[in-house]
């Protein structure tokens, strides 16, 4: 979600999702990393058993923010090499410090937006991504350039957003609508993390990308959000969606929309933490052998 401070990488297309995670989205993330990677790593290990990483293989995690990711693929590739790009510089300097304090020597992280970075043709075996593709300003030539990265058969495993009613932690956003506007927000179409809600659209734009054997498969993984239901609607409140949305209302209704999340938030309260179940889309696919293999 793009927001208007930080600055823009030159001459890229996704410009305004630049400024937003080289601004407060990507700072908050890099400063959280640990609490986002406790929202979504329930996700790692159906990401990595679908990607089917083998010790030699070459492995790209786009959008790969802290390196998270990144880093588990390393260990799988223990004899391959797993490199990480994503648009945020405060993200990317997590991600190398945290490879450097578990002390791997197979990952490297770049700068780059991947819609056009320029990856080394028949570069990488697969290509993997948490969370990381659904902000592309035109998804088709992003994938066509991911693609153009694989070697021929090489594999692409990602997970996206799937339609946002099926996650609780949006079921539970319901709680601000009398105080905030929600119109639009989880909607699919636009870059942001609905944007390939819908499966279709998926297959749409991978075979136009020139991928085949498309799967698309739904998954589920509970997540942390915190210590209980104040820390929980404070952290989501002001990650980069939830200051987005207060932005949009006024500042007398900013504490009734915090007091109502928090509320909505307390049947999650378990044993010292708040759990909420996300869920998404789990796609595979293909980049075709080339002709007569």
């Amino acid at each position: 979600m793009a927001h208007p401070n930080g600055t823009a990488l030159p001459d890229i297309p996704n410009a305004a999702q630049a400024r937003a995670w080289n601004g407060y989205e990507g700072t908050h993330w890099a400063d959280h990393q640990d609490r986002w990677d406790a929202v979504n790593g329930g996700f790692n290990a159906p990401l990595l058993d679908a990607a089917a990483i083998a010790p030699a293989d070459r492995v790209l995690d786009v959008g790969c923010g802290a390196g998270a990711t990144t880093r588990l693929a390393a260990r799988r590739a223990a004899d391959g090499h797993a490199r990480g790009v994503d648009l945020s510089a405060p993200m990317l300097a997590g991600a190398r410090a945290a490879a450097a304090r578990e002390g791997l020597t197979n990952t490297t992280f770049e700068q780059g937006d991947a819609q056009v970075h320029a990856f080394p043709a028949d570069g990488f075996d697969v290509a993997i991504s948490r969370y990381g593709v659904m902000f592309f300003a035109d998804p088709v030539a992003a994938f066509a350039n991911i693609g153009r990265a694989l070697r021929p058969g090489g594999r692409l495993a990602f997970v996206c957003g799937s339609p946002a009613d099926r996650s609780e932690w949006f079921q539970a956003l319901a709680a601000l609508r009398p105080h905030v506007p929600l119109d639009g927000f989880g909607a699919p179409g636009a870059p942001g993390i609905f944007s390939l809600a819908d499966p279709d659209r998926v297959r749409e734009v991978l075979s136009a990308a020139g991928f085949a054997g498309t799967t698309v498969t739904p998954v589920t993984a509970p997540g942390t959000w915190g210590r209980d239901a104040g820390d929980a609607a404070a952290f989501l409140l002001d990650s980069g969606p939830g200051r987005h949305l207060l932005e949009r209302t006024a500042p007398e209704s900013r504490d009734r929309a915090r007091a109502a999340l928090t509320e909505a938030l307390r049947p999650y309260e378990d044993g010292g933490a708040v759990r909420l179940r996300g869920a998404g889309w789990l796609v595979t696919a293909v980049r075709p052998p080339a002709p007569g293999r």
